[in-house]
């Protein structure tokens, strides 16, 4: 939204549809995994275990999903120096980085739309924004090194996760404040991101804390022809973490406080240096209690407030209240059930500058839910999950969201499932409320009426593993979507958003490991996509920008190889395919990432890498405005004592 007012164009294609400048800026604690994955066997990977799925852990192994699980390691040794870099690691994952720390992140398509149907958490916490339907990755930074895993679902989780959990979830979970006792210093340099990190733990009564703070910088981006976009950011940030365990009960208190600023790209109407801020704060607490025969009660609680201020063109602060519970127990033999319910309320205010605003400038927002998921071991071999969540907002009352799962360990080490779900993706503010005044182009407005866009969505997957040498997974999906956001006239030079028009997404998701040697571990992913959409009969789609929208590669291709030369150093080398973006000129990519750790002495590490290693320029989304990535290296240094 940022240029919104100066052109309605750029409101419709992507202050709305496309949202570049909302979806550039923004386009469950469980048990601890080993930190080193490249010295774990293939069998020992598939035990790692995830809470995404089910929202109890289960093994990697046996979760009827697609999943993809990002450790500790992994992001060590990929030298990924932003969560959204992290991301990169993931083969069910489109990962697009746009101008002023900017990102488009999403699965199985839609990565135009704001990729407003991905759901992302920070240890439970939804880092999801009402105002458009998307994620402001700006503010999302962590210290890399806090990071435990992130679990990378891709396909409908509404049932557990509620509304918006559309075509996936990501789920980052950090590390114990046990498992980061002692001091440690983090300093990096690059061409294209430097800064430092400190944090600092320690044992308490029953528990453990820890606290950091952290503080980078990026400079100016450029354009293909070498033009600078005036983007350049800064953001600190600080936080804490305190467990601790009396007798069945487990306790967890964190929080977190950020400041970030950045250069707004020039306009025709605004020209540079401008600057944009953003701050916010955050605190959770978490409470768990076991009892008998597996059983469990957790509750959380948080309050996350985001202000962020765009000169000249618009100011936002919002506040959310989350309360959530969730008993898991297994009340007869063959029975797993899973119950929960969860408060959510939102109090939004957006100042109105420069043509663009919403109305009511103020909001109240509040949604309800409840669910429960039952899963039934049919046999030694066969579970069969049916779960139903019963969400309420208050744009479109009720909403329904269930999913039938059957899983088959047809062998030891082979495994079937297959899934059939419906979830929604409810309205934001900027469907219902924005209105964008162009002046003699005309004007946008929310629609007042506009429905939840839904999904129906089928998946088949397999997964099998060849001894300890080889494994991989197998997705194939076909999704249904209908009531999808379009625009369109409503009287001369007067458009409104609307639900015209319906879609469908079907594709394959794979990846697999070799493992060539004892200290040498090979990874490939691939993802096929085919997508269409249509208007409705008797609707109409302002210039098709909402099909236009949806820029998705049709292609992705990954390759990973993790090398140990020897104690205390290793070698890292991924291969990145991006096909061209549909209805774009953004063309396709090829990129190698490569990272060296070495590990000077104890408690010392030295690691040097280069991004985009090709000596290709690429762009990865387009818009008005376009980043251009090229060749970077980089020097990290990390001490702990």
């Amino acid at each position: 939204m940022r240029k919104a007012g100066y052109s309605l164009m750029w409101g419709l294609a992507t202050g709305c549809i496309g949202s570049h400048g909302l979806s550039a800026r923004a386009a469950a604690e469980g048990t601890a995994v080993p930190e080193n994955f490249a010295n774990l066997s293939l069998e020992e990977l598939s035990d790692v275990r995830v809470v995404s799925v089910s929202k109890r852990e289960e093994r990697l192994g046996d979760a009827p999903a697609s999943v993809f699980v990002i450790s500790a390691d992994d992001i060590r040794r990929s030298g990924a120096r932003s969560l959204a870099e992290a991301l990169r690691l993931a083969p069910n994952l489109h990962v697009a980085q746009a101008p002023v720390g900017g990102y488009t992140i999403t699965a199985r398509g839609f990565s135009g739309n704001s990729a407003n149907k991905q759901l992302v958490m920070i240890d439970g916490r939804s880092v999801y924004t009402p105002l458009f339907a998307g994620v402001f990755w700006d503010v999302q930074q962590l210290p890399m090194d806090s990071i435990e895993r992130i679990e990378v679902v891709s396909g409908p989780g509404g049932t557990l996760w509620g509304t918006n959990a559309v075509n996936g979830v990501i789920n980052v979970i950090t590390k114990s404040a046990e498992a980061t006792a002692g001091a440690m210093a983090d300093l990096r340099w690059g061409q294209d991101q430097s800064g430092a990190a400190f944090r600092y733990g320690g044992a308490m009564a029953d528990g453990a804390w820890r606290a950091y703070g952290m503080d980078y910088a990026m400079p100016h981006g450029e354009t293909l022809n070498g033009a600078a976009l005036g983007d350049a950011w800064h953001t600190a940030q600080a936080g804490f973490r305190a467990d601790w365990l009396r007798g069945s009960d487990a306790f967890t208190l964190q929080g977190d406080a950020y400041r970030t600023g950045e250069g707004q790209i020039p306009t025709q109407t605004i020209a540079w240096p401008l600057a944009a801020s953003m701050r916010g704060a955050n605190l959770m607490g978490h409470w768990t209690r076991q009892f008998e025969h597996d059983a469990s009660l957790a509750l959380q609680a948080y309050y996350d407030r985001t202000e962020r201020d765009l000169t000249g063109m618009f100011q936002e602060t919002l506040d959310i209240v989350d309360v959530q519970g969730l008993y898991n127990f297994s009340p007869l033999g063959r029975h797993t059930l899973a119950l929960g319910a969860e408060y959510r309320a939102g109090r939004d205010q957006v100042t109105n500058v420069s043509g663009t605003g919403f109305r009511p400038d103020r909001a109240n927002m509040h949604w309800a839910s409840l669910f429960g998921q039952d899963t039934i071991a049919l046999g030694d071999k066969v579970n069969l999950t049916g779960g139903l969540r019963v969400e309420r907002n208050m744009y479109t009352g009720t909403e329904l969201l269930p999913n039938l799962r059957l899983a088959w360990k047809a062998t030891p080490s082979t495994f079937w499932w297959a899934a059939l779900s419906r979830t929604v993706r409810a309205p934001s503010r900027v469907d219902r409320e924005i209105y964008i005044n162009a002046g003699s182009r005309g004007a946008l407005a929310g629609g007042p009426d506009f429905e939840s866009e839904t999904a129906r969505v089928l998946e088949l997957g397999l997964r099998q593993q060849f001894g300890s040498r080889a494994s991989y997974s197998v997705t194939l999906y076909r999704a249904l979507y209908d009531h999808l956001r379009t625009i369109k006239p409503v009287r001369p030079l007067l458009y409104q958003i609307g639900n015209g028009m319906v879609g469908e997404t079907r594709g394959l998701e794979a990846w697999g490991s070799y493992q060539a040697t004892p200290a040498w571990r090979l990874g490939a992913g691939l993802t096929v996509m085919h997508e269409e959409f249509s208007i409705k009969a008797g609707e109409t789609d302002f210039l098709n920008l909402s099909v236009r929208g949806n820029t998705d590669p049709r292609r992705m291709a990954k390759l990973r190889s993790s090398l140990t030369l020897g104690e205390g150093r290793d070698l890292d080398v991924t291969l990145r395919y991006v096909g061209p973006l549909r209805f774009s000129t953004v063309a396709g990519y090829t990129a190698l990432d490569v990272n060296f750790n070495w590990q000077l002495k104890p408690g010392l590490e030295l690691a040097l890498g280069a991004s985009n290693a090709l000596d290709r320029v690429h762009e990865e989304f387009g818009g008005t405005a376009r980043l251009a990535l090229g060749r970077g290296a980089y020097l990290r240094l990390v001490s702990y004592f």
